[in-house]
């Protein structure tokens, strides 16, 4: 049995200058995670802007992602789509390559029923060929991933978890006890994750770990371990950074934080703009140096 847990880093996709994706800041990011102990990542999640990559890109990252992992940690792939004949051929070609998981986000834009979920989903994990989590992020997708239509895929083979972004103390806690063996439950919510995993969530699909890897897989650990007092330690600590992300739509302000620490540039792609100089890009900055080791790039 596929075991995804702990700390798992839903990967930015770096750029060079002239837009073409950046492999070479890819590998130092890869490390970088390695390194921290990730214990697994995510390739072309919304993090990675999955869904502003063109032609074989999708097929060049995650390919790259594998070689260079090389199996030390589960390699999982960003699949999800609003269309299920869509998100079926990516997850399709995701398993060609060797992925070890997809990631599945629920359909986006067009706000399907509760029934259209279960089906979109047991469509995939019936001819895909990988492991599926779900992933229910509502605040992006306009469609609500519920407990219940939870309770229903989990019983599919092929269907081990879900990451669930939503956050709320009710919905945290009535997904932790659905997590069984073969099935668990991962946070989505880096501002939410410390609760979600001593509630009983096995780990975090986290974008702070980008930066921060070895102090997330810390917190990780404390709060996954049931160690409450050091949890809240660790969650102190980062609630600074976790403030000064949020002055951007996601992927915006870790792009600007990963070019600080050398790990990249803080390029994106149209419509999705960098952040620019200014009291947020000072304030992610002053943040990151109080918890970053060594110190960040003077020219970044």
């Amino acid at each position: 049995m596929l075991a995804i847990g702990g700390s798992i880093c839903a990967l930015a996709t770096p750029y060079r200058a002239d837009g073409a994706i950046d492999l070479a800041a890819f590998g130092r990011l890869l490390d970088h995670q390695l390194d921290g102990g990730t214990q697994a990542v995510v390739v072309a999640g919304s993090t990675g802007e999955a869904h502003l990559l063109e032609g074989d890109e999708f097929e060049r990252l995650l390919g790259f992602a594998l070689e260079h992992v090389a199996g030390r940690v589960p390699v999982i792939a960003g699949t999800g789509d609003a269309a299920t004949a869509k998100a079926l051929a990516a997850t399709r070609r995701a398993a060609a390559l060797g992925a070890d998981a997809a990631l599945v986000v629920a359909p986006y834009y067009v706000r399907p029923t509760q029934e259209g979920l279960r089906r979109h989903f047991l469509e995939i994990a019936e001819r895909a060929g990988l492991p599926i989590i779900v992933y229910n992020v509502p605040s992006r997708t306009g469609c609500d991933l519920q407990p219940a239509t939870v309770a229903a895929l989990r019983d599919h083979p092929r269907i081990v978890g879900i990451k669930e972004a939503c956050g709320s103390v009710e919905r945290i806690h009535a997904l932790a006890e659905l997590a069984r063996g073969d099935f668990v439950y991962l946070s989505g919510d880096d501002g939410s994750a410390g609760a979600a995993m001593l509630a009983g969530a096995a780990g975090t699909v986290s974008v702070v770990a980008n930066l921060l890897p070895r102090r997330f897989r810390t917190w990780c650990d404390a709060a996954i371990g049931g160690d409450a007092v050091a949890a809240a330690e660790q969650e102190a600590a980062f609630v600074p950074l976790l403030q000064a992300l949020a002055c951007a739509p996601n992927p915006i302000a870790v792009k600007a934080g990963l070019s600080m620490l050398g790990l990249g540039s803080a390029a994106l792609r149209l419509p999705l703009l960098e952040l620019q100089a200014g009291p947020e890009r000072d304030r992610l900055r002053k943040t990151l140096s109080a918890l970053a080791s060594p110190a960040l790039s003077a020219t970044a």
